[in-house]
């Protein structure tokens, strides 16, 4: 799951990015709205946290440009604004939760989790079902015939969001800008690398090849 902050405050900043990553994030930051929009237009996201109050562009204006712009990307507002008009005003714009600061980061955790499974999932399940295997979202492990199967943290990140898009071909391309931080700089094979390791973990019929576009599952 790859994950946008958008705070002005460098020391809030570094704390969500840091507690964020402890939990198995992938985490882009930034510190303006104007920096956050170019950052959308590049990457995909699972979901953004999003501060009100920020130089350049403020966080309001960002989210009415993406919401124009057809982006549905999950966004939780942090705001030291606690009116009711204000939460009001930021949910009728498109947000789709406001956490008042100060804030608990496990609280912060557990609404992303929230977001991410609502956007992605229908219903509440955090357990999607495979023929082959099933994963577990919030444990973040592969169960086959019961038993658990040992990913690395970017098996893990490549097997969930080819499942969350189930039917979609993802081109290495997009992988890469997913499951990496924006600044990696990798190796062309990389994501063959993990595909192999992948399906001989899983099972080598899990993961379709669509030659010259990318991988897919079924």
């Amino acid at each position: 799951m790859k994950i946008l902050v958008v705070e002005d405050e460098k020391y809030l900043n570094r704390n969500i990015k840091e507690h964020l990553l402890r939990e198995g994030y992938l985490v882009d930051h930034v510190y303006d709205g104007a920096e956050a929009l170019t950052y959308c237009e590049l990457y995909d996201y699972d979901a953004i946290v999003l501060d009100l109050m920020m130089p350049h562009m403020d966080g309001m204006t960002f989210l009415k440009k993406i919401r124009h712009n057809k982006n549905n990307t999950p966004v939780l507002i942090l705001s030291a604004k606690s009116d009711v008009n204000d939460r009001i005003l930021a949910l009728d714009e498109g947000a789709d939760d406001y956490l008042g600061k100060p804030f608990s980061l496990k609280e912060l955790s557990a609404r992303l989790r929230v977001l991410i499974r609502r956007h992605h999932q229908k219903g509440n399940s955090a357990l999607i079902e495979h023929s082959l295997f099933k994963l577990d979202m919030n444990a973040h492990q592969v169960i086959i015939n019961e038993e658990t199967i040992a990913l690395t943290s970017k098996e893990y990140a490549i097997l969930e969001y080819l499942l969350l898009n189930q039917g979609v071909i993802i081109s290495r391309e997009r992988l890469m800008d997913h499951i990496w931080e924006y600044d990696y700089d990798g190796t062309s094979n990389i994501i063959d690398v993990y595909i192999r390791t992948l399906r001989k973990k899983i099972g080598k019929d899990a993961i379709e090849t669509v030659r010259g576009v990318g991988y897919v599952i079924r």
